[in-house]
């Protein structure tokens, strides 16, 4: 079945619709599937799209916009098959005159067009317009109350680029079938099956040899640098946060003045980077301590609480702890020990894979 009756199969706006762009909208497709879903996700499926679709969709959907008629080509040259399939195909769907001037295709010369641009220029301005658009999307979400997160950058890309490609579609059908933009992929594959398979001499088979070792070693390091990527170096963060007026958690005006009974929340963060999953225990401590010559001694502990949580690799908690003092006095320790699995019978600071405190005084009822 040849290309002009599988397209026939498709709905009329799908026929028109030009295939590069098409390719665009598919890549934004792909790409949120492969982001967002839950499986597909954990993949190296992720990079490979996400790179695509930061560093050279947005820039070509735009481009596409600005620039939506074809570029230069050497006067009296054919068409290229690419051309030939689109004008075929389209002539089955649009009327004998429509047909009639896209005859004249091969036959009239086609100078350069002002404001034209030839296909080298349009790939390089796409990967530089894109390098400037992507980070002007997320310096704009940074003002939003989304703020710089994984969805709304993907979603807020998608749908530029989405948008540029429908204004790219809708001014290429606005020009002459002659001078709309097209990607010539029949002529260069049939060029790149004569370089590879038909060499005209020894030195040209020879060099495409080369070239198709070095494309191969290329990929495969490529891939061998996604799918097994540096592990880095392993650890866990552990942190303490209050929440401020507006409900956000900030690391910032923590509780400093307690009463006995009395309770205050701190919230206790831990964010995995152990490159694989975590069994944490957190045990928390209410200490009196005494510094001499820059030597911290305990003289007195109470265990105020104990709790555990398992996370995944590359993941984070965050749980609120209300705290409850059992000791008075000023400049007590309250203290955060972190472990990885479960805790030693006497935790302290020493036998802590992780530890954070903050420095409190806590009066008596009556005090108050």
């Amino acid at each position: 079945m040849s290309d002009g009756t599988l397209r026939l199969l498709l709905p009329r706006p799908l026929r028109r619709f030009p295939a590069d762009l098409a390719a665009i909208v598919l890549l934004v497709l792909a790409t949120g599937v492969a982001t967002l879903a839950p499986v597909v996700s954990e993949t190296p499926l992720r990079v490979v799209l996400g790179l695509v679709f930061a560093l050279f969709a947005p820039g070509y959907a735009f481009i596409a916009a600005l620039f939506p008629e074809r570029g230069p080509r050497v006067e009296g040259t054919a068409a290229t098959d690419g051309e030939e399939s689109e004008r075929s195909a389209a002539t089955l769907d649009e009327s004998v005159q429509e047909a009639d001037d896209r005859s004249g295709l091969t036959e009239r010369a086609d100078p350069r067009r002002a404001g034209s641009i030839d296909g080298i220029e349009r790939v390089a301005l796409s990967f530089g317009l894109s390098i400037a658009i992507t980070p002007l999307i997320g310096l704009l979400l940074n003002f939003t109350p989304f703020g710089i997160r994984l969805v709304p950058i993907v979603l807020s890309i998608g749908g530029f680029t989405l948008a540029a490609t429908v204004i790219a579609a809708l001014r290429r059908q606005a020009l002459p079938a002659n001078e709309r933009f097209r990607v010539p992929y029949r002529s260069w594959i049939g060029s790149a099956r004569a370089e590879l398979f038909d060499p005209e001499t020894r030195l040209d088979a020879v060099l495409n040899v080369v070239l198709v070792v070095s494309l191969l070693l290329a990929i495969s390091s490529v891939g061998y640098a996604v799918l097994v990527p540096k592990s880095g170096e392993s650890f866990s963060e552990f942190y303490l946060l209050t929440e401020n007026e507006s409900g956000a958690l900030v690391a910032d005006d923590y509780p400093q003045n307690f009463t006995v009974g009395g309770s205050q929340p701190l919230t206790v963060g831990i964010g995995n980077h152990e490159h694989e999953q975590v069994d944490y225990s957190v045990v928390a401590q209410l200490q009196r301590v005494s510094v001499q010559n820059n030597s911290t001694t305990v003289r007195e502990r109470r265990e105020l609480d104990r709790f555990s949580r398992s996370i995944p690799a590359n993941g984070s908690a965050n749980w609120t702890h209300d705290v409850t003092p059992t000791l008075t006095g000023d400049r007590l320790r309250l203290t955060y020990l972190l472990y990885r699995g479960s805790p030693p019978d006497s935790p302290t600071t020493g036998n802590a894979y992780r530890e954070t405190h903050l420095w409190v005084n806590v009066s008596s009822r009556s005090d108050s």
